[in-house]
């Protein structure tokens, strides 16, 4: 089992994600939608350390970015279930190294985290009150997940191999 939980440094970068999320530059983004910091930090984290600790930290991560926002959706089980589901790829199968594999992923993983917020507007209404989603924020949704699926899975391939040389080394295997 690897020990990149233990690692305080590599915990510690967990910090980043939320304020990427704050502090990101408009130049960044596409459309004035940024990237999902937090897809490029758990799917790393989630191939090296496994499958438990990257449903760990999805669920942290998710419920510090919840708690930024406070607007009823969660974050939570979308993010948990990517973590268990890169964890498992990391440990089942030989170590994805390929960029455009991290960044098919990376893809994948936003375009579920987006769609999972879209299918809680559509269940709680939007306001909360079971009203009727009006087609402008379908319209709105649709065009956010598509942005931010783009932008993400353009800068993955730089960022997670980037984290994938740095956190394999520090983890013997």
């Amino acid at each position: 089992m690897n020990r990149l939980h233990r690692q305080p440094i590599c915990v510690a970068s967990a910090l980043m994600v939320p304020m990427a999320t704050l502090a990101t530059p408009p130049w960044l983004g596409l459309d004035g939608v940024p990237p999902c910091w937090v897809v490029l930090w758990l799917l790393p984290w989630a191939l090296v350390d496994g499958p438990i600790s990257g449903a760990l930290a999805g669920a942290a991560l998710g419920l510090v970015l919840d708690g930024l926002t406070l607007d009823g959706l969660t974050l939570v089980p979308a993010l948990i279930g990517l973590g268990w589901w890169w964890g498992r790829i990391g440990r089942r199968a030989s170590p994805v190294q390929r960029s455009f594999n991290l960044g098919l992923l990376a893809l994948l993983g936003t375009g579920i985290l987006g769609l999972t917020l879209l299918l809680q507007l559509l269940i709680g209404g939007g306001g909360g009150g079971g009203e009727v989603l009006e087609p402008s924020l379908w319209a709105w949704g649709l065009h956010t997940l598509a942005c931010q699926t783009l932008v993400t899975g353009v800068l993955a391939p730089m960022l997670v191999s980037l984290q994938l040389l740095i956190w394999r080394r520090r983890v013997p295997a």
